[in-house]
């Protein structure tokens, strides 16, 4: 007889063995059935079901009150960003003379580099002879670059033989555009010595000067520092929010909530924790890591926009098939297009620093097109489903809110954004500006943070609405009861109307009057 026959049939002599394993599955099967709880979400449409939000609680003046802290955080991150230090620092180098008419040659040295100048450009300057009569000029010329490394503090140089040659076209009306002549994505040297030999350069075109452009050591101490702080305080607030959700089963999430426990760690990696990398290893990954966590959060929160607008609708079950499928579609097209323009621009940088996106304009030109088309897609998806929501819960007690602050607070950062583009690129915002250059880099400090604290407000401000409230599991206790339900109603909480009876609730006084008049009746 097994130890587990003696068990049953005599449980004075029971087995610790055979005890222990049927605890231990005992629990396993406790803890698959409350996962599976968790993550079934409920077949129907009652939204009391939801776990409560401070949102349902706030009056006119709180929502006031919200966007006035969120217009005051913003507008300092502004302030201290137009007293902080300029992005990038140019030194013009006056071109040497050169050695013939017909390969000019040029040799230039840089100024002592560090870590924290991040990046290193340069640039030229190139103009016609006013004698000329052209005012509208394109000439085709051939540049030959050679770049050799410096390390200064043990003497020692080295020497790279191989020459990049370049075939780069030079537009001019009335003045030269100035041309990139090298990008260094990151320094590994402390100085660099640059030769420069134009060849087919017309006479009547004279070479006027060159430009070291780096980022400004200052700025990038500013830098580090407002990431910190970001980071920081993103880590906070989605502790804050996730402790906030603790007592809520997951099936009892809203929407946003849950979008929110995702778009907070992501917007974590956005501020780049390991940004300080960069200055502590000479190496190209920290710059790609960067791109690619700004990339993945700027794609999970047009995503949210799509998912919030038309999951607001769907109460129950959503497909994966019919209802993410498309928009992850969409968004996933957008996020690899800009990620293949990244890496396709720093590979090619790597192997050659005088590439530029121009020497590929036709497969530039269609990845473009591809982009704006697919945007184009996307922002005509989110107009109807915004349309839509709007028109079909107009009347629905607390979604119709819902709909209202996220649409109104969404609206503000997009116009905001859409200014500081204009401001920064002006009406050439859908030109070349699309792949990481020179052009498309923060002038000032007041660009980098009005950005950067833009989104990252717009996320607290989210995060502080759609959190329940301290005493919330205790209220939406009382309301599974319909006389506590009455008796704790205030004005206050019937201004959005109630999801709990057929009709609004219009006077709290009046119905608790009621509920007085039939206990004593009682």
């Amino acid at each position: 007889m097994s130890g587990c026959r003696m068990e049953a049939d005599y449980p004075a002599f029971e087995n610790p063995l055979c005890s222990e394993l049927k605890h231990i599955c005992k629990r396993i099967k406790e803890t698959y059935k409350e996962i599976k709880e968790d993550l079934t979400p409920y077949k129907d449409d009652r939204y009391y079901r939801l776990a409560p939000m401070r949102l349902y609680t706030l009056s006119k003046r709180h929502f006031v009150l919200v966007f006035v802290v969120f217009f005051i955080c913003f507008g300092v991150t502004v302030l201290i960003g137009i007293a902080g230090p300029n992005v990038i620092d140019a030194i013009v180098d006056a071109a040497p003379p050169s050695n013939g008419p017909e390969i000019r040659k040029f040799n230039l040295s840089s100024q002592s580099l560090s870590t924290y100048n991040q990046q290193l450009w340069l640039t030229c300057i190139i103009q016609m002879d006013p004698r000329d009569n052209l005012k509208v000029a394109t000439v085709s010329l051939n540049m030959l670059v050679r770049i050799n490394g410096v390390i200064e503090n043990a003497s020692v140089k080295y020497f790279n033989k191989e020459v990049h040659n370049r075939t780069r076209t030079l537009n001019c009306a009335e003045q030269c555009a100035e041309i990139i002549v090298v990008h260094l994505g990151y320094l590994n040297y402390t100085r660099y010595d640059i030769t420069v030999a134009f060849e087919n350069l017309p006479p009547a075109y004279h070479i006027k000067n060159f430009i070291w452009k780096t980022y400004n050591p200052a700025f990038s101490q500013v830098e580090i520092w407002f990431r910190f702080v970001f980071v920081v305080l993103t880590f906070i607030v989605t502790c804050l929010f996730a402790h906030s959700l603790r007592k809520f089963s997951m099936r009892d999430w809203g929407i946003e909530q849950k979008w929110m426990s995702i778009l907070l760690p992501l917007l974590l990696l956005y501020n780049d924790p390991f940004f300080p990398l960069s200055f502590l290893i000479n190496s190209w990954f920290p710059g790609m890591l960067d791109d690619l966590f700004q990339s993945l959060f700027l794609c999970a929160l047009l995503l949210f926009w799509l998912c919030v607008y038309h999951g607001i609708r769907v109460q129950g079950e959503r497909r994966c098939l019919t209802f993410y499928f498309p928009k992850l579609l969409i968004v996933g097209l957008l996020w690899l297009a800009s990620v293949t323009l990244g890496i396709w621009q720093t590979v090619n940088e790597l192997h050659d620093p005088t590439y530029q996106y121009g020497v590929d304009a036709s497969n530039f030109q269609g990845m473009k097109i591809f982009f704006l088309v697919v945007a184009t897609v996307y922002i005509l998806y989110l107009l109807f489903l915004i349309i839509r929501a709007c028109s079909e819960l107009r009347n629905m007690p607390y979604v119709d809110l819902r709909l209202k602050f996220l649409t109104a607070l969404t609206f503000v950062v997009l116009v905001i954004s859409i200014a500081i583009l204009y401001l920064r690129f002006g009406a050439q915002v859908l030109q070349d500006n699309l792949v990481a250059e020179l052009s498309t880099h923060y002038h000032n400090s007041a660009e980098f943070l009005s950005f950067y604290g833009l989104l990252n407000f717009y996320l607290y401000t989210l995060a502080f609405v759609y959190s329940p409230s301290i005493n919330a599991l205790y209220e939406s206790q009382l309301k599974d009861n319909p006389a506590f339900s009455m008796l704790n109603d205030s004005d206050d909480d019937v201004i959005y109307g109630s999801d709990y009876e057929e009709m609004p609730l219009q006077n709290g006084q009046a119905i608790r009057a009621k509920f007085k008049e039939e206990s004593d009746s009682d």
